[in-house]
């Protein structure tokens, strides 16, 4: 057994240099009137000192947890629990949790709010689950792009929509699950899942032969289906069968809320006719699969596109912060060509496509968020369709559009709708060419359910009337596909990107900023957090009558280099017992981000503070002899020693 801390270091978590930023930020979050009650969690890895091994930590206001990842020699990923104050935030990880409207209303009435009305129907953290919370937890903290802190604010507090998504608790993070083809074992399967089981049990139930990649824990094997390879294949639901699928179809509803599409289909026995096609002889996971934290479009596409966590992906958040190049990106702010932001070092399912089927395999990404290699991917700007033809089916394709989304004034619902139909016109056009082949996987995306789920809310009649008009899409697409003779072929899968929970519109919540409200130096993009800090050592004379300062950027370059600070104020303090703190010397870092000072040699080194400041970054406060004057986190929070 070895401690399986971050793959990949490159400045993510909190090194000893943050300590002080770091606990003023955690305790600001959970403390301040301001953003208090809309905080559930804050995470971090906090890189060891000395010969102690560094730790995931997990600060509430109910309690705190650090515990560390293992390899165990046989390559299993274990989790052992080194410290609990107060109640463990993530003590409760049952995956089942929350799976039904029903318990979804009871978990409102215990949390106090009201379980009849879909707008309030809020959730407190006591009432939540947060599955595989360890697991999602250390993954992200695996990239170099990862922050220094990610936050998981309560049910309902974050954004000003009736509806969002992207925390760690499960509501947020349950996705349906369906696959239908030969070789699954149709009936409703009460099995935990993850988004990174999803691609090996898909490509598992194509009969892809085995190849060498990296596991979970990063080792190589040879008996993965994918280069890398964070999830496990779902045998359970798979069956042997002598005409296993040749092609694959994932049908992605965007956000569609799990529970309100299973009681959709348990209470209205006519609607959702499509769907109930495919889910008839289905294998239909109870209770979903868990999605990647944290539950975001772009990050979680990625995932079910590559079967790996976003920490090995590093498609971290919708927008996120590269420490080496001062700069942030935005693959969901760019919305095309995006392929290139994941990592090199994993597979998407289309060159697993390609590995195996061979370079003319057809594959397409259907306005997916993550399409790489896929040869149709119109996101990347690869659009094999003939315009004509495209025009002509996109004009009947919209007459599945309903007139609500203009009639409510939303014109951006309605460009979804239109979004969705051209990517409907797409897939017509692609099976029904007879200049290439027909698509052995297909990655499709239907936008609509996200949009009005955010818009609308996820039990609301908006979001029902989006489930059935994305339906009549199905149904067009499962019709060409018939007409086409290859229905028998294809494994289809239903499934999505994270579920939603309604909001508190008026807190107009982004607990988040609250760092840079208060004037610390970061980089903020929801749900996470990038401190900008200082990196500061200090020496006394072996005489004891000067001293040296060095101060340097935290984030490094590149090289590896951490580029010194000129012009930081630098002010050195005296503490010494029955006397008022004063200033002794003051002064500005010069070339090489130093500055000197003198100091009476009878003064000792203890009792000599140093206080630093310099623009764009986090103020520094520590004793001459090297030690942080951080606030300390246990006995501020929790009043323990």
């Amino acid at each position: 057994m070895t401690i399986h801390g971050p793959e990949r270091t490159g400045g993510q978590g909190l090194d000893p240099e943050q300590e002080e930023s770091g606990n003023r930020a955690i305790l600001a979050l959970l403390t301040d009137a301001a953003v208090a009650d809309q905080m559930d969690l804050v995470l971090t890895w906090r890189a060891g000192q000395g010969e102690a091994a560094g730790a995931y930590e997990v600060w509430s206001a109910r309690g705190m947890l650090r515990f560390q990842r293992h390899r165990e020699e046989d390559g299993r990923l274990t989790f052992e629990v080194l410290e609990e104050i107060g109640e463990n935030p993530l003590a409760a990880q049952d995956p089942a949790a929350l799976r039904t409207l029903g318990e979804e209303k009871q978990a409102a009435q215990a949390s106090g709010f009201d379980a009849e009305d879909p707008d309030r129907r809020f959730i407190a953290p006591e009432q939540q689950s947060y599955p595989f919370g360890y697991e999602r937890v250390a993954q992200l903290f695996d990239s170099p792009n990862a922050p220094d802190l990610a936050i998981s604010p309560r049910d309902w507090c974050q954004g000003s929509q009736p509806a969002t998504h992207g925390a760690l608790h499960v509501r947020q993070s349950r996705a349906p699950l369906w696959l239908t083809g030969a070789g699954v074992r149709a009936g409703i399967h009460e099995l935990p899942a993850r988004s990174v089981d999803l691609a090996p049990t898909f490509l598992a139930a194509l009969g892809f032969p085995p190849t060498t990649g990296r596991d979970a824990a990063g080792q190589l094997r040879d008996d993965l289906l994918l280069r890398r390879q964070d999830g496990k294949v779902l045998e359970e639901l798979l069956e042997e069968t002598p005409n296993p699928p040749k092609r694959l179809y994932v049908f992605l509803l965007d956000g569609v809320h799990h529970t309100e599409l299973e009681e959709r289909l348990a209470s209205t026995p006519a609607a959702l006719p499509n769907l109930r096609r495919l889910r008839e002889r289905a294998a239909v996971l109870a209770s979903g699969q868990i999605v990647n934290f944290p539950s975001i479009t772009w990050p979680s596409h990625t995932t079910i596109g590559t079967g790996t966590w976003c920490g090995h992906h590093d498609v971290v958040n919708p927008t996120y912060y590269l420490r080496d190049k001062r700069e942030s990106v935005s693959p969901q702010g760019q919305q095309v060509k995006t392929e290139g932001f994941a990592s090199p070092d994993v597979e998407s399912l289309s060159e697993a496509f390609h590995r195996v089927r061979g370079s003319a395999c057809m594959t397409a990404a259907i306005y997916a968020p993550f399409g790489r290699s896929a040869k149709h991917a119109a996101l990347e700007g690869r659009n094999l369709g003939d315009r004509k033809r495209l025009r002509a089916l996109t004009e009947e394709c919209l007459a599945d559009r309903n007139p609500r989304w203009a009639v409510d004034g939303l014109p951006g619902i309605d460009d979804e709708s239109v979004l969705d139909s051209r990517g409907v016109a797409q897939v017509l056009e692609l099976f029904s060419r007879d200049d290439q082949p027909a698509p052995s996987f297909v990655f499709h995306e239907l936008v609509l359910t996200d949009g009005v789920g955010h818009d609308y809310g996820p039990h609301s009649q908006g979001l029902r009337d989006a489930l059935d008009e994305s339906d009549l899409r199905i149904g067009r697409v499962l019709d060409a596909i018939e007409e086409a003779g290859l229905t028998d072929e294809f494994l289809f899968v239903v499934t999505a990107d994270h579920g939603m929970a309604p909001q508190d519109v008026s807190l107009n919540a982004n607990p988040a900023r609250h760092v840079e409200k208060i004037g610390m130096a970061a980089m903020v993009a929801e749900p996470m957090i990038w401190l900008h800090d200082l990196a500061v050592q200090v020496e006394r004379a072996p005489d004891g009558r000067t001293g040296r300062v060095f101060v340097f950027e935290n984030d490094a370059l590149p090289s590896g280099e951490q580029p010194p600070v000129e012009g930081a104020r630098v002010v050195i303090a005296v503490h010494e017992e029955g006397h008022e703190p004063r200033e002794l010397v003051a002064g500005t870092t010069g070339p090489g981000g130093v500055y000197g000072f003198g100091v009476p040699s009878d003064i000792a080194t203890e009792n000599l503070t140093l206080s630093i400041t310099r623009d764009g970054f986090n103020r520094r406060h520590l004793r001459l002899d090297g030690r942080s004057l951080a606030i300390d986190l246990r006995a501020a929070l929790y009043g323990a020693g």
